[in-house]
């Protein structure tokens, strides 16, 4: 079995003081592993990269009504800043629930400047609130019983389960409870990778094509409601319109590139967000997936800066070449 990489180095005045080894994952929709690093079959949880998929099936039972606003905030891990938290508040309003319904977890804004102005936390300020939302209107809408829609069991989590099948083409996979509370899904990264492939090219997702389609020009359309202030998968899409990009929780971060027909899964081993984003920067430039000016945009992700005393000091950088399957003569 392959070994995790070094793929990240941490630089303090000249000297690696850390490494962060991980694995990385590049597929097409077909499920053909174009090029990796590390363990590409490694088995993780897709986490919050799994809202795109979930949002779809929520939608499809949805029907009618939510703009791209709210669907986007139902594919969201939101800051909790008050456009995440007024949106939310509108995906509840139209299946006649108020925050009280959410089952996940109170807590404060992840948004350093929107918590300090929170007296307490709520479920409304979980990053996933627009996630339980969302599935809490599919159950009103379907006619299932909202108080239990967390569990394994319910109609709603059912079909998420099967969507996930379908959409990687497993025949099983693990299942576990997210840190929101609701059912999480484990396979190997290449499989997660896999379905972002297939989110740029949505008519693979059979009965969920539309609805899939719909949550990925909202993500797109809307990236500051997916994410918001200093978040990485908003910035990127932000710099990169055609780009859409998920974090998921213990530095998981996932991209479809519809133009090159491939999707992207980045998995740090030891969970660490702060080597995330430069890893994932510099596979997207191996692939030629980002113009220079982009990569301008990005830079502050790219090569976050290491302080000393306050002011910069040192870099983290990733360090890795992806390999690559060698093309048919």
């Amino acid at each position: 079995m392959a070994a995790d990489a070094v793929l990240a180095r941490v630089i303090r005045s000249g000297l690696e003081e850390s490494t962060h080894r991980g694995n990385v994952a590049v597929c097409d929709p077909d499920g053909r592993l174009v090029a990796w690093a590390g363990d590409p079959r490694r088995e993780v949880f897709a986490r919050s990269c799994m809202k795109p998929l979930q949002g779809a099936v929520s939608l499809a039972w949805i029907g009618g009504g939510p703009t791209d606003r709210e669907i986007a905030v139902i594919c969201a891990s939101h800051n909790g800043e008050p456009a995440h938290v007024r949106t939310v508040r509108r995906v509840l309003a139209r299946g006649g629930l108020g925050p009280s319904a959410l089952r996940c977890p109170a807590d404060l804004p992840l948004d350093p400047g929107s918590a300090a102005r929170i007296r307490a936390p709520t479920p409304l300020f979980n990053n996933c609130s627009g996630k339980h939302a969302g599935m809490l209107l599919a159950s009103v809408r379907a006619g299932w019983k909202p108080e239990t829609y967390l569990s394994p069991g319910h109609p709603y989590q059912r079909r998420v389960l099967a969507a996930v099948l379908a959409a990687t083409g497993l025949p099983g996979v693990r299942v576990g409870v997210d840190g929101c509370g609701v059912p999480v899904h484990g396979m190997p990264l290449a499989s997660v990778a896999t379905l972002y492939a297939r989110l740029g090219t949505p008519e693979r997702l059979g009965r969920l094509a539309a609805t899939a389609a719909r949550c990925a020009d909202a993500i797109r359309a809307h990236p500051y409601l997916v994410g918001g202030r200093h978040r990485f998968d908003t910035s990127l899409m932000e710099a990169a319109p055609g780009i859409l990009a998920k974090e998921g929780a213990e530095a998981l971060v996932c991209v479809s590139l519809p133009e090159l027909g491939l999707g992207v899964a980045v998995k740090v081993t030891d969970g660490s967000w702060r080597a995330a984003a430069p890893i994932m920067i510099q596979v997207l430039q191996q692939l030629d997936a980002l113009s220079r000016s982009q990569l301008r945009r990005l830079d502050a992700f790219a090569r976050p800066p290491v302080l000393g005393g306050g002011r910069p000091v040192g870099r983290i950088e990733a360090t890795f070449s992806l390999q690559r399957r060698p093309v048919a003569p």
